[in-house]
């Protein structure tokens, strides 16, 4: 029987799998069912589905022709749907401990997912959550069909004012009509997009972890709810490996090693999220900023200062301010009326007014112009981490202006400045995204669809001439155009975003910048935003918990100590200092009054590489016994041939690169 769409059973509909082949089912089909009809053990292991682009549940209706994928726990949609039902399972054991509860919003997330809610009068702290997870075992153990229904907004409206949760009816009243869904599940029924389990049986192993506070819409002046953060597994196993990597997490915590090796600090009297860096943290940072300016030569890029404020035109050109202006610091006024400024979010607009400066011609491009340019938001206080989540940070900023016909070569020699840098700093694991408009029309995004056509095509060719595998992810692109992003696994696992490059054609059309081409006339050039690092701030945090402080030899602050036996050595302990630092080693003295046994463990726990002993046996032989951290003793030498040795596994370490 010929199963092409024109000629199919009536009643019958086509799905495509990802390889390419193509079943055929009874309209109305589930995705369960798909799953059952091709394999028991997919069918257990099956958590959502992909059904042409949007995640679905397994138990929803398929009516039409679709290309259909099958997503476990391996892949991020399971997980997402996973813990999104698994958020759903804490919120009606909740219900069913605080009856009076109110529900806000209660995602999945990277790892894991939290409710926020408001109890009233109660207080649920971290004592509460064995209790509460309890009652989600109890729950679970029922396998409680998760059902989906489709809901008018009148109707939803309406359900939930008579249930008295006004944080449910502020969302219902947001939606468009005909966008609404509820899922239900026992006693409990929610506002939700989905996509959910089956039922709530598939939720093995739950660990609830912590209690925050959280604003209402992430708004200062609501209400502070209180959020309930859990992590969920398919085995107990595996909820056992994820909190002892949680354990390892918390000791490499770089705000908690930041402190221990006193690389930065904050202070509530400069100001919330806003980094001081100390001298060993500032020595890391211009250490990164001296190895990227160097490759940056090597690639052509020339280096700019712009101010650290802009007139608010300057953004509202750029479209920055329609955008973040919200979220931006509020204005700064002068003495002139009207006259308004910003602390600047974005390097890029000064960059455009850089290229603006005098006449291009074609001959002129690739302008590649870098800047460590210090920008400035107004992240929420409860949002501010450490360096990760800053109100003020310094983003590795270059801009590339160039001829269409460029772009993909500029993109390729971006990204192996990004290659340069993860393999010097060791992250050798890796993952790469190309983010891209979303599939349904959307005002989020400015610019033509031919622009943003050209840029998307421009990315996903150079992906592939690189033999880059990126995963596509629709909807994930910056307002301004599509970007590539790198996302790196650290030492214990975790993803971080480092990274990106961006296509824009919207920067120059809003600047007006042009260039006079071969045929003499003008032309609009194509703009590149790159950032290797992403931020200084985030990408030293990175790396101080992927390598848990101890950073490579060439980047750390201080390369050995010297630590005499007794304060009658401290003279040699100098002139082998002095000497070491003229040779161009790192070196300090610990001449503490302590014995050399707690000099010995005091200094391993700052993480320096190299502990150079001296006594009465080294100043006599005019050696230094050099120990190596997590290494143990490697013997006597002289103090110059100790510097050749570091400045040899120095230049070795970058000539790898």
């Amino acid at each position: 029987m010929n199963c092409s769409k024109e000629h199919k059973m009536a009643g019958k509909i086509n799905i495509t799998f990802p390889d390419g082949s193509v079943r055929q089912y009874n309209s109305g089909v589930t995705g369960l069912q798909i799953a059952e009809s091709i394999s028991p053990r997919l069918a257990a292991e099956a958590l959502s589905m992909g059904v042409n682009g949007q995640t679905w549940d397994l138990s929803r209706p398929i009516t039409e022709d679709a290309a259909v994928k099958l997503y476990k726990w391996d892949d991020d949609e399971g997980k997402h749907a996973y813990w999104h039902s698994s958020a759903h399972l804490m919120a009606e054991a909740l219900q069913e401990i605080y009856p009076n509860i109110k529900f806000g919003i209660g995602p999945a997330i990277e790892n894991g997912f939290y409710y926020d809610v408001d109890a009233g009068d109660i207080v649920i702290k971290e004592s509460d959550l064995p209790a509460i997870e309890q009652k989600m075992i109890e729950l679970a153990a029922k396998k409680e069909p998760i059902l989906r229904s489709d809901i008018s907004k009148i109707d939803a409206l309406q359900k939930f004012t008579d249930k008295g949760d006004e944080y449910k009816v502020e969302l219902i009243s947001d939606l468009a009509d005909g966008s609404i869904s509820l899922y239900t599940q026992g006693n409990f029924t929610d506002l939700c997009r989905g996509p959910h389990l089956t039922n709530t049986g598939e939720i093995k192993a739950i660990k609830l972890l912590s209690v925050a506070g959280a604003y209402w819409r992430g708004d200062e002046k609501r209400k502070m709810l209180t959020r309930i953060y859990g992590i969920s597994f398919p085995k107990k196993k595996m909820l056992d490996e994820y909190l002892v990597l949680l354990e390892e997490a918390k000791k490499r915590d770089h705000r908690k090693i930041g402190r221990e090796l006193e690389l930065f600090a904050f202070s509530e009297t400069v100001g919330k999220g806003l980094p001081l860096w100390l001298p060993n943290g500032t020595l890391i940072r211009l250490r990164l900023e001296d190895f990227l300016k160097k490759v940056q030569k090597k690639y052509g890029y020339q280096q700019v200062i712009t101010p650290h404020i802009g007139n608010k035109n300057l953004y509202v050109t750029s479209g920055h301010w329609e955008k973040y202006g919200k979220d931006s610091f509020r204005p700064i006024t002068t003495p002139e009326e009207g006259e308004e400024y910003l602390l600047k979010p974005m390097n890029c607009p000064h960059h455009c007014e850089i290229y603006k400066a005098k006449p291009r011609s074609y001959k002129d491009l690739p302008l590649r112009i870098a800047e460590f340019g210090t920008v400035y938001r107004y992240e929420q206080s409860g949002e501010l981490h450490g360096l990760t989540r800053a109100r003020s940070f310094t983003q590795d900023d270059a801009h590339i202006f160039c001829r269409p016909e460029q772009i993909k070569e500029e993109f390729l020699k971006v990204m192996d400045i990004i290659f340069i840098i993860f393999k010097a700093l060791d992250f050798k694991n890796f993952e790469a995204q190309i983010s891209l408009r979303s599939l349904e029309p959307s005002d989020k995004y400015i610019g033509s669809d031919e622009n943003w056509a050209k840029a998307e095509d421009a990315i996903i060719q150079a992906c592939e001439e690189k033999g880059l595998k990126a995963k596509i992810e629709y909807g994930e692109a910056a307002f301004y155009g599509p970007k590539l992003d790198f996302m790196v696994k650290d030492a214990i696992g975790r993803r971080w975003q480092l990274g990106t490059i961006q296509v824009d054609y919207n920067l120059p059309e809003r600047f007006e910048l042009e260039y006079t081409g071969e045929d003499n006339r003008k032309h609009r050039p194509v703009m590149l935003h790159r950032a290797p690092f992403g931020s200084m701030e985030r990408f030293v945090a990175v790396l101080i918990e992927h390598t848990a402080g101890k950073f490579p030899l060439w980047l750390t602050p201080e390369q050995a100590v010297v630590l005499p036996i007794s304060e009658k050595y401290n003279d040699y302990a100098m002139e082998v200092a002095q000497e070491l630092n003229a040779a161009d080693v790192r070196a300090i003295i610990d001449d503490r009054d302590e014995k050399i046994g707690r000099k010995i463990r005091d200094n391993e726990l700052k993480r320096i590489p190299y502990l150079l002993v001296v006594g009465e046996k080294e100043l006599e032989n005019r050696q230094i016994a050099v120990r190596r951290q997590g290494e143990g003793d490697k013997g006597a030498m002289s103090a110059p041939d100790f510097a050749k040795i570091i400045n040899c596994e120095v230049e070795k370490a970058m000539n790898a690169v």
